[in-house]
């Protein structure tokens, strides 16, 4: 495997959300290297974007999202479930990918199809918030053998309340995977 560098990341967006598709999600706890091909994610792309977390500007929630590409956004969401965005675009943007699901690859127990078990599986939480994603211990890399799929392009899950924002095509899967978490 390959892990991705600083500048996969320091690109557009919906690129580097369409880039995601297919590569591997590798997080080491433990001694133990859980993986899963990524197969779902969601494109937020700053602060014009009403559905993002950024467009209510910076605070020590989003400070991560503001700041270098290549690092991860953990929040928790209805104080419940994790969710793992990966920072893009430029320093100051305040863009991110969330992961939506995964398919398991390797020591990868319970459900994947949705960013709170994705999450859970891969035994990713809060204190991987602002984590380097070029480290050893979480990060994506690309897969031996390049074969994502075709692309669907879809309205993101849950963001209604944004207006315009919530019918833009920015959630993107790979056509067919069982482990989507809504097709």
């Amino acid at each position: 495997m390959h892990k991705l560098g600083r500048s996969f990341y320091r690109r557009d967006t919906v690129a580097v959300a369409r880039s995601l598709l297919g590569k591997y999600l590798v997080h080491v706890s433990r001694g133990v290297e859980r993986i899963g091909r990524i197969v779902e994610v969601e494109a937020y792309l700053g602060p014009q974007d009403r559905a993002s977390h950024s467009s209510r500007g910076l605070t020590p929630r989003t400070r991560v999202m503001f700041g270098p590409p290549g690092h991860a956004y953990v929040y928790l969401i209805y104080g419940v479930h994790h969710c793992l965005n990966v920072v893009t675009g430029r320093t100051g943007a305040g863009a991110a990918v969330l992961l939506r699901a995964v398919e398991p690859v390797r020591n990868v127990t319970g459900r994947t199809h949705g960013p709170g078990l994705l999450c859970r599986a891969l035994r990713v939480d809060l204190r991987r918030n602002a984590h380097d994603l070029t480290g050893d211990e979480l990060y994506i890399a690309a897969p031996p053998r390049a074969a994502a799929g075709a692309i669907v392009a879809r309205p993101r899950v849950g963001v209604d309340y944004a207006g315009a924002w919530a019918r833009r095509l920015l959630r993107f899967y790979l056509r067919g995977n069982p482990f989507v978490s809504r097709p």
